[in-house]
């Protein structure tokens, strides 16, 4: 596959942050607050009706963490605000990210309270990298689960992305065909998506062009004269007799080479109904081989229903319902200290409590089934028959070699996590039973103990 004409990475600003991160950080520069500290990225509890979230976001991450500077405009920019010490401003001056960084590989399946990604860094390094990190971990994962449940509802038939038109944004219809592909999506209608980053692209007509022509077979006939073994949209005036026009189509150019039309497509009615009714009139004529695609505020509970009813549908289309995800547009990240100065921390809200401390995420398996996970303190005995999850990335605020896959090998990574799901979580519908996910005994704890600690204090 040739390279991109473009870079694949838009640079990312150290401004991507919040007004509070670099009020904090001030503070910190104040007060010679310079240990190290560790943040975890993780959500703690799964949108409803939702058995897994795929990670996303963890390779442009680590390229913003490895590369982290304030540009010069920046920090003149900063300075105009007239809000901040001169000696800060010549401090984020010269910044750069010395941590180290552990996280889940991209494509990944997780479950709440699983670190994602863990910062271990100077204070003020750690803090100033939330907002970058939280904003494409949340945006691409949301993206990237939708994908996935779409990609396993479709059973094996290919599903492609027509998204960008509904996308939030630009950026955000790269980021939707990038992490479509990655949940398995056979390709994208997005042109830059694939130039930047080796997509497939598929698409051929829109309604627009049929309402262009005086009549819908001319339409068709100039079409497949330009493109040869094509898909043609049959629903702009009646979808049966636009059925028919593609088969008398076919029939006029019998004989070998290719055929003029390789597929249909539906966009409107009841596409069930339809499909059985246009493979009907294909089936008699001969046509067997003539694929049928639907599309149409298709998601994963449609694609499900249709193929429960045996709908004769080959392949699908979905923009709008992974563009936006609807029904789970936010999923419960947070960013949260655990461990500063070589003391662990823990936020004890009601409903947002954390667990103190570094951690690591085992996850057990039994002939190529996931079975079960638990979050541990970083520092225990590894689980026998266990993987740890959670791998080094960058060290001393260098990328480490391997630490970034290609987007093919994100992708089959994705895949065999998927296909490793128990098959209860594989469905569109909330399983009678989650996914095990466990605390230690030594995280549990450490956990009483502080907050033993904390109270007797007070």
């Amino acid at each position: 596959m040739p390279e991109p004409a473009l870079s694949p990475h838009r640079p990312a600003s150290a401004l991507l942050t919040d007004l509070y991160e670099l009020s904090m950080a001030t503070v910190y520069d104040a007060e010679a607050m310079e240990e190290e500290a560790v943040f975890e990225l993780f959500f703690r509890e799964l949108p409803a009706h939702r058995n897994f979230v795929l990670t996303a976001g963890q390779d442009e991450c680590i390229r913003f963490l490895s590369g982290f500077h304030f540009h010069e405009g920046e920090i003149d920019w900063l300075r105009s605000l007239d809000r901040f010490p001169e000696h800060f401003l010549r401090r984020l001056a010269s910044l750069r990210f010395t941590g180290d960084v552990y996280a889940l590989p991209e494509g990944s399946v997780a479950f709440p309270m699983e670190p994602a990604i863990q910062v271990r860094a100077p204070l003020i390094e750690a803090q100033l990298v939330e907002t970058f990190l939280l904003n494409r971990i949340h945006s691409q994962s949301v993206l990237a689960s939708k994908a996935a449940r779409i990609v396993l509802a479709a059973d094996g038939r290919p599903v492609m992305d027509f998204g960008a038109r509904k996308a939030h944004g630009s950026d955000g219809a790269l980021a939707l065909a990038r992490c479509s592909y990655i949940a398995g999506a056979a390709g994208t209608s997005n042109l830059e998506a694939g130039m930047r980053y080796g997509i497939p692209v598929m698409g051929t007509m829109a309604h627009s062009y049929v309402q262009a022509f005086e009549d819908e077979e001319r339409a068709f006939e100039r079409f497949c004269r330009q493109w040869p073994e094509t898909t043609l949209l049959v629903d702009t005036w009646d979808t049966l007799r636009g059925v028919e026009r593609v088969i008398a189509l076919i029939q006029a150019h019998p004989g070998p080479g290719k055929l003029p039309v390789s597929a249909i497509r539906l966009d409107s009615g009841d596409l069930g109904k339809l499909a059985w009714q246009a493979r009907e009139k294909l089936d008699a004529a001969g046509l067997e081989d003539i694929r049928i695609l639907a599309s149409s505020s298709l998601n994963e509970y449609r694609i499900a229903e249709l193929l429960r009813e045996g709908a004769p549908i080959d392949g699908f289309g979905v923009g709008t319902e992974w563009a936006v995800s609807p029904d789970a547009a936010d999923i419960d990240f947070a960013y949260k200290l655990s461990e500063f100065a070589g003391e662990p921390r823990m936020k004890a809200s009601r409903d947002k409590a954390t667990w103190p401390g570094a951690k690591q995420v085992w996850r057990s398996w039994h002939r190529g089934s996931m079975q079960g996970d638990r979050v541990c303190a970083a520092d225990e005995a590894p689980i026998k028959g266990s993987e740890a999850l959670l791998k080094p990335v960058i060290e001393g605020g260098e990328r480490l070699a391997g630490a970034l896959g290609t987007l093919e090998e994100t992708r089959e990574h994705a895949r065999k996590q998927l296909a490793a799901l128990p098959e209860a979580l594989r469905q569109p519908e909330q399983a009678a039973s989650p996914y095990s996910v466990s605390i230690s005994k030594q995280l549990e704890a450490d956990k009483e103990a502080m907050l033993r600690r904390y109270l007797d204090e007070r």
